[in-house]
């Protein structure tokens, strides 16, 4: 029964607790294995403390208890286990520490155990530290406390050891940080502020004074090494023995120490540096570069800029190479002229000079213009692919970087390279690619549609699309209607990537130049089916017509030809059938686009010969006579002296001479006879004789500048409409942000419409404020 139950004096029990841990004292200190606490030991032990816990008052000994398990550890620690520590040094102490930590862990679980009544009752009613916290305490107060320093400067001279390459026990430095964590009783304050701390500014001593040999020893990308491996050597060494909580902490001071502050000194070493390694191409030390760098703060921005500045210096270079090869083919050209004239040709008056001068320069400027587009463009295009590749390979396609190449490469691709806007070069380069014998047969469809996926993501970085819209589209027109096309899929493709890069508002008249020829086949197919039906209506010349909408084609000048009989016939022919169609439409004929088969009767054999238009009206002429002035060719053809001239020039001064001219020179005068050359003959049996082209660049200039300007109007207007009232200088902006997609309107240009506005009572000043402006409904 409880009640007969013998009452337990304090030191009588006591007594009997203190040779159970006498026992446990004896297994810890002793390193031959004493038997452990059999069950009834253990039981009889836990029995003790329970009974003299239960007593009723004032034999109930629970806080006498817990003082003196308290004073248990303090007794141990202070007679055994500071002792033995006192007598070591270095890491010998350390080892012993961690030993009596393990040894002190252990004492802990068991004498928790025996006084585990403590815990379950006394401890909570009273709001007291648990036992096993009460045990930690006591080791932290007198032996963490006394030894922390020692503990901190042992583990940081194994670390500087470690670093140095010697060879360390890991686990032990390992255990003794776990002893650091430990005293913070579940938070980290105590290593941070024990350790850590130190660590961080060990660390930062350590490898500043290696930096600082370094920086002056080593190249660029030996330095970046050695550096790269220290972090790794770091982060290896948090995996191995420091807390994870450090691993941040402890990789910022080695990167300020070896990157941060070295920077600039290392992208701006003579022959090693950022610079000297895009030079010469070292990939791999750039990747390097840049996982580095970016590890610090700030520290890309330096990198990137030295990456923008040498895409530069790389593009300025060749713009520079094509201007001077443009300008050696020009000097050459001029000289192989100016020896013409020394060898005795003719010298012709002075305005036929200017007028030879000028055609001469035309045709120079166009040679020189293809050749500078296909050598420049493709060295563009093998830059940008070179610089977009390390972008992606080495620079992890970073955004600064893709920013610095595009702003670097908008730098050199809105330069003017012998005369001519980048927009014009490019869409030179993709006219000869795209048409017939201009180099594409060469190529596989595959390596086409590359290269002009490549010069569309050129087109982005420049400024003038306008102008390179308005160049392209003119070459687009006379590859359709000339069937100058190599591939109509390819036609189609760039069309697609134009409106993917450029919107469709850019390539709405593009797209409705090639639908256009595909109706104009369909209107063809009609007229053949409709002369069919009706025997009477077909003439003795075989006509094809392709009906264009204005809105879609270059603006081509109309000329009224006085077309010979047959052609009459076959024109009005066709107007009859087009206004059984269409009821709403007017035909205007471009008589400069047309061409014509025509078989010449010569004296040694017949030759089919491929005329124009006008060159066709010519020629007819010389049925009926024998010979014509030039007064009378121009009189009966009804067109412009200088359309005749050059008609005239191409039929008796070049290489196919169809007509005999008296006098016999390269210029055509107004007294100039011509007859039909009889003798004429050529290897061939087809030929085609060309025509002096029309020097269309700077009608294009102005087109575009003209529809800048409508542009422009359109953007006040719309901007205006909007706001109702606005500032001169927000309007101007807004303007600008508007229309950047499609050119780079000039400010004085915006000012200049926004007054032609006013003045066209679009817009007014404001009566207070000169600067403001508001929008007339």
């Amino acid at each position: 029964m409880m009640n007969d139950r013998k009452v337990i004096n304090l030191e009588e029990g006591w007594d009997f607790m203190q040779k159970g841990i006498v026992k446990l004292r004896g297994i810890l200190d002793t390193d031959t294995a004493e038997e452990a606490f059999t069950p009834q030991e253990y039981m009889n032990l836990y029995t003790t403390i329970y009974n003299m816990c239960t007593q009723k008052p004032p034999h109930d000994f629970s806080q006498q208890l817990y003082e003196r398990y308290r004073e248990a550890f303090n007794t141990y620690i202070t007679t055994v286990v500071l002792p033995s520590l006192d007598e070591k040094n270095g890491e010998f102490m350390l080892k012993e520490l961690v030993r009596r930590w393990d040894d002190h862990k252990v004492m802990v679980r068991w004498l928790s155990r025996f006084f585990n009544y403590l815990d379950r009752y006394y401890i909570q009613r009273h709001n007291l530290a648990q036992l096993k916290d009460v045990g930690a305490l006591c080791f932290r107060d007198l032996v963490y406390a006394k030894l922390k320093t020692t503990a901190k400067d042992a583990i940081l001279e194994l670390i500087d050891k470690e670093r140095d390459g010697e060879q360390i026990d890991r686990a032990l430095v390992k255990n003794a940080l776990g002893i650091f964590v430990e005293m913070g009783m579940g938070g980290m304050e105590t290593y941070e502020t024990d350790f850590e701390t130190f660590l961080l500014t060990n660390t930062a001593s350590h490898y500043a004074r290696k930096a600082s040999v370094w920086i002056e020893e080593n190249s660029c990308p030996e330095y970046l090494i050695k550096a790269e491996e220290c972090l790794g050597k770091e982060k290896e060494r948090v995996g191995f023995y420091l807390h994870a909580s450090s691993e941040t902490k402890l990789l910022k001071e080695v990167e300020r120490e070896t990157l941060s502050e070295y920077e600039t000194r290392l992208l701006e070493k003579e022959h090693s540096g950022a610079a000297a390694l895009l030079r010469d191409d070292k990939t791999e030390d750039l990747a390097r570069v840049f996982r580095l760098f970016k590890r610090v703060p700030s520290g890309l921005p330096p990198v990137a800029e030295i990456f923008k500045k040498h895409v530069e210096k790389e593009g300025a270079a060749l713009v520079k190479r094509a201007d001077e090869a443009a300008s050696a083919k020009k000097e050459s050209a001029s000289k192989t002229k100016g020896k013409g004239e020394a060898d005795g040709t003719p010298t012709p008056t002075p305005d036929k000079e200017s007028s030879k001068e000028a055609k001469v320069s035309d045709k120079d400027s166009k040679a020189l213009s293809s050749d500078t587009s296909t050598i420049f463009v493709k060295d563009v295009i093998a830059l940008h692919d070179k610089y977009v590749a390390y972008v992606t390979t080495c620079f992890a396609e970073d955004s600064l970087f893709l920013r610095a190449l595009k702003e670097a490469c908008e730098v050199f691709c809105n330069k003017i390279i012998a005369g001519s806007t980048s927009a014009e070069l490019m869409a030179t380069f993709c006219d000869k690619l795209l048409k017939k014998g201009g180099g594409s047969e060469k190529l596989s469809d595959e390596s086409v549609e590359e290269t002009l996926e490549k010069v569309v993501r050129l087109l982005a970085y420049v400024s003038d699309k306008d102008l390179f819209g308005e160049f392209y589209r003119k070459r687009l027109s006379k590859r359709l209607l000339f069937d100058q096309s190599a591939n109509d899929d390819h036609e189609r493709s760039i069309l697609a990537k134009l409106k993917h890069q450029c919107g469709a508002q850019f390539t709405g008249k593009m797209e409705g130049m090639v639908t256009d020829l595909q109706l104009a086949r369909d209107t063809q197919q009609g007229f053949d089916s409709w002369l069919a039906q009706d025997a009477s209506r077909k003439g003795d010349v075989d006509l094809n017509v392709t009906v264009l909408t204005t809105g879609f084609w270059p603006t081509y000048k109309f000329t009224e030809l006085a077309l010979p009989a047959p052609m009459v016939k076959c024109v009005e022919t066709f107007k009859a059938f087009y206004e059984e169609r269409t009821k709403h439409r007017k035909l205007t004929w471009i008589y400069a686009l047309g061409t014509c088969s025509v078989k010449g009767n010569f004296k040694h054999k017949p030759i089919e010969m491929q005329l124009s238009a006008f060159q066709t009206s010519c020629v007819l002429l010389f049925n009926a006579v024998d010979s014509l002035t030039f007064a009378e060719i121009r009189d009966r053809l009804n067109l412009p002296e200088e359309d005749v001239k050059r008609t005239l020039h191409s039929l008796s001064c070049s290489k196919y001479k169809i007509l005999s001219k008296t006098p016999e020179n390269k210029q055509i005068g107004p007294d100039d006879v011509f007859t039909h050359n009889e003798q004429f003959t050529d290897r061939a049996r087809r030929i085609k004789v060309p025509v002096p082209p029309v020097e269309d660049r700077a009608k294009t200039i102005a087109d575009v500048d003209n529809d800048r300007r409508y542009a422009i109007d359109a953007a006040v207007v719309r901007t205006m409409k909007s706001r109702k009232t606005l500032a001169h200088q927000k309007l101007v902006l807004e303007v600008v942000q508007q229309l950047s997609k499609g050119f780079k309107p000039d400010f004085k240009a915006i000012k200049k419409r926004i007054e032609d506005l006013v003045t066209r009572e679009f817009l007014e000043r404001d009566k207070d404020d000169p600067n403001v402006f508001n929008y007339l409904a």
